[in-house]
């Protein structure tokens, strides 16, 4: 391997306290939008690990998770039913 190949972390499934931060424009029920997908997903979640902040003007929230991530299935399922919402701007 040469010093400009750049490999991905491989991750070992499960993990736990995988973070997912979640953004999307600030508003009623953005945060328990969230959690619903969350909880579908990720069986046992604790909505106690949330961590959400709002943008500097408040146009947009911030929400981060911690799960077990079980596997990049899973992972993938969040992300397409996040997005789905029409809500979401951005999974990290």
């Amino acid at each position: 391997m040469t010093d400009t190949d750049v490999q991905a972390p491989k991750i070992e499934f499960p993990c736990e306290r995988y973070p997912i931060k979640v953004i999307g424009e600030a508003g009623e029920g953005f945060t328990d939008l969230v959690i619903e997908v969350m909880q579908r997903h990720a069986p046992g979640f604790d909505s106690t690990s949330l961590v959400v902040r709002d943008s500097r003007n408040g146009r947009f929230l911030s929400v981060q998770v911690l799960i077990t991530a079980t596997g990049v299935e899973q992972l993938q399922a969040i992300h397409v039913d996040l997005k789905a919402t029409g809500r979401v701007h951005m999974v990290l």
